[in-house]
Parts: C-alpha cells; sequence; structure tokens
C-alpha cells in the first residue's frame, strides 16, 4: 500500500471547491458577516479552550445562564434547532442547495433506564419525522446514548455479566432493535457512531448483529470507523469479508475520530499503548485506503465519506469519476457536520454527487456537550479553521463587502 495512493490527484477537474458563490449562495451579507466573525473566534485555541472548560463545567453544575448567548451563537451555527419541527427550516434550506439532511438527537451522557427510553422515543420520532421528507434519509444515534456506558465497558471487558446486568443488556439490546426495526418499516438508514475504545468493541458487536439481521436486502444499519484508531481499516476490510460470507451488505461510515486526546491521555494514565495512530500521515493514510477499498467494493458497501479533509474528499470524487462510477449512486456518499465545510458541502451538491449534512437537535442545554467536543475537534484540525475563514473572507471580497 504504497504512499502514492494516499497522494492520488484525479487527472481531470471533478469539482471545483474554490467556487466560494456556490459554497456560500445560501447566506446573505449579514449571515457572512456573522459567519467570519465567529471562525475567528474559533480560530483562536486559547479561547476554544478556556470557554470549552468553562462551558463544560457550567453544564455539569446545571448553571444555564449563558444558554441565551449560545442559542444565538454557536448552537445557531452548529444545530439545526431545539427540536425536529423547529429544524424544518434547516432541513428545507439544504434541500434547496440539493444537500440532504442526517438528522441527530444531540442530547448524551445519560445513564437511566428512563432517559435511555425516553431517547429511543426521540429517535424513532425522528424516524416518522424523517419519512416524510425526501431530503432526509436517515438519522444518527449513539449506542450510548441508548445503554450505560459502564454495562457496555464490563460487557467487552468480561463477556459474562450478573442477572440483573444480563437483563439490562438485553433491554439494549431490544432497544437498537426496536430502533432499526422503526428504520426498516419507514425505509430509512441509521448511523451508530463510533465511540471511546474501552466500550466501542462491545458496540461493534451490536452494530454487526445488526447489520446481519437488517442489511440483507438494503443497507438499513452503518457501522462506523475511526480511521485515527490504529488498525481500524483492516477492521474494516475483515468486516466485509464477514458479510459476503454471511451474505448480508456492510454499511461504513468513514470518520477521522473524536476523541483522539481523551484516547491517548487515558493510555498514558493507566499505562497501556496508545489506540491512537503514532502520526496524522497515518491516519490519513489508512483513511484514504478505506475510502478505496470502499469504492472498489460499492456493489457489498454502501459508505459515507463523513470527513472535512478536502484532500480525502478530492479523492473519492477523482476515484468515482475515473472508475465512471454514477456520481449519485446509492452507496457513494459524503457528508460533513452542519455549519462546517460549506465550500466542500455545497459544491459537491452542485457537481452532483450525494452529499449530506449532520444536522444535530434538541434543547441548548442537552447538546452543550456536542457543542464543545465540536468546537475543540474543529479548532484542532490542521488548518481547517483557517481555510474555512479564508474562504468566507474570500466570498465577502468577491460581493464588495467591507
Amino acid at each position: 500500500m504504497a504512499g502514492s495512493e494516499t497522494d492520488y490527484k484525479p487527472h481531470h477537474k471533478t469539482v471545483d471547491f474554490t467556487n466560494t458563490e456556490i459554497a456560500f449562495a445560501q447566506k446573505s451579507n449579514k449571515e457572512l458577516r456573522r459567519l467570519s466573525y465567529l471562525f475567528r473566534l474559533m480560530n483562536k485555541p486559547w479561547i476554544v479552550n478556556t470557554g470549552s472548560s468553562l462551558g463544560l463545567w457550567m453544564h455539569e453544575k446545571g448553571i444555564n445562564i449563558f444558554n441565551p448567548m449560545l442559542k444565538a451563537t454557536i448552537f445557531k451555527q452548529f444545530c439545526g434547532g431545539t427540536s425536529l419541527e423547529d429544524s424544518q427550516e434547516s432541513i428545507d434550506h439544504l434541500h434547496a442547495n440539493r444537500t440532504l439532511t442526517v438528522l441527530d438527537y444531540g442530547a448524551e451522557g445519560k445513564s437511566t433506564e428512563a432517559d435511555f427510553d425516553r431517547t429511543l422515543l426521540e429517535n424513532i420520532k425522528a424516524i416518522s419525522f424523517a419519512s416524510t421528507h425526501p431530503s432526509v434519509p436517515i438519522i444518527s444515534s449513539k449506542i450510548s446514548s441508548l445503554a450505560s456506558a459502564t454495562l457496555l465497558q464490563k460487557f467487552q471487558e468480561k463477556g459474562n455479566l450478573n442477572e440483573q446486568e444480563s437483563i439490562e443488556f438485553e433491554k439494549v439490546r431490544s432497544r437498537v432493535n426496536q430502533l432499526c426495526h422503526a428504520a426498516k418499516r419507514n425505509s430509512m438508514s441509521i448511523f451508530f457512531d463510533a465511540e471511546e475504545t474501552w466500550i466501542q468493541d462491545a458496540i461493534d458487536k451490536l452494530v454487526k448483529d445488526l447489520m446481519e439481521k437488517f442489511n440483507r436486502e438494503k443497507v438499513v444499519v452503518y457501522h462506523t470507523y475511526q480511521l485515527y484508531r490504529k488498525g481500524k481499516l483492516q477492521s474494516l476490510i475483515e468486516d466485509h469479508k464477514e458479510a459476503v460470507t454471511k451474505g448480508y451488505k456492510l454499511g461504513a461510515k468513514l470518520v477521522r475520530g473524536a476523541y483522539m486526546e481523551k484516547e491517548r491521555e487515558r493510555a498514558k494514565t493507566m499505562g497501556y499503548p496508545s489506540p491512537i495512530q503514532d502520526t496524522k500521515e497515518d491516519t490519513d493514510r489508512d483513511y484514504n485506503l478505506a475510502v478505496k477499498y470502499c469504492v472498489e467494493h460499492y456493489e457489498q458497501i454502501a459508505s459515507c465519506n463523513g470527513s472535512h479533509n478536502l484532500q480525502s474528499v478530492q479523492y473519492e470524487a477523482g476515484l468515482i469519476a475515473d472508475n465512471g462510477l454514477q456520481r449519485n449512486h446509492s452507496h457513494l456518499n459524503f457528508c460533513q457536520l452542519y455549519g462546517m465545510s460549506d465550500y466542500i458541502t455545497f459544491n459537491l451538491a452542485a457537481a452532483g454527487y450525494n452529499v449530506a449534512k449532520y444536522v444535530p437537535y434538541g434543547p441548548v442545554k442537552e447538546v452543550i456537550p456536542y457543542l464543545i467536543r465540536r468546537a475543540k475537534e474543529n479548532t484542532s484540525v490542521t488548518g481547517e479553521m483557517s481555510r474555512e475563514l479564508s474562504l468566507i473572507l474570500a466570498e465577502m471580497k468577491r460581493r464588495g463587502m467591507k
């Protein structure tokens, strides 16, 4: 697997990602100014880190005095609304720009059976809501929003649960099965997010069982592969081979990952080898090789390139073009976060590729952990904030704005 594969450049032009007129066509001058101000702030790591630490502390203490300010700034930028109904405008806005929506109920960090049941009902409600919107073909969910992280960790570490824990784990299986049944009935699909390594093996087991059950005719269930983890490229290949052997289709959402600092710190503290790739180059190599593998096996693998990395997006767009594949084939998809990388999303959409925005929604106080993780993650992406800001400023200049 040579480095030349990850340095691939399509031999003909596929998408012009520098077209700011298309990228920001949906933004008014006032919105562009607000966007430039927000991204200038997010381009300063010390502001993001200080604000994130304070925001998380206040959230844990139940202090919500700054929620109105958050709602008017980062919530408005990165979330669709406080409810499904409140997200309608965002969904319609994306649809008008040929972009699909992935709905995600943003509440997380729950720990009681009542909370898990409530999240299940909210996810089923999202499926019902989305089924009436042709531009919303999929929802996203976290297994840890339907199950205790402590229970998942114990199942992963020991496998043998006591009687009460076994009852609780069967409830988890029941919840995820109900969710997938609802998706199948409504011709919808589900992204199950990847999470921390100490619960991910348990999640892998649950999601692979769901894929085997529900992905016979078409892909209802998508697993998520964090390619900043060592060995995840091989996991993708092995999972595909297992799917072929057992007669079902693999759903694969590819991401780099969202827990790098936490994973490395835990490994250091507990004295085990870090599960995270040693270098960014290792992650980029495995990510692009995973993209290549999915495109090569697109008939058996429905994939989603969930990246904000321009090179990885260009790479897949080029592979699709060079292999003469249908740009809007249902198994070849792209996705970026709502409020981020519009220059990637809307230029892909204008060029005829399948692309969606990942749109979280929920009460402001419930989605604060999501917003904090997004802010920290996006600030740490090498060059992404600066690139986004430079394109915003370029569009303002093109419009003659001062």
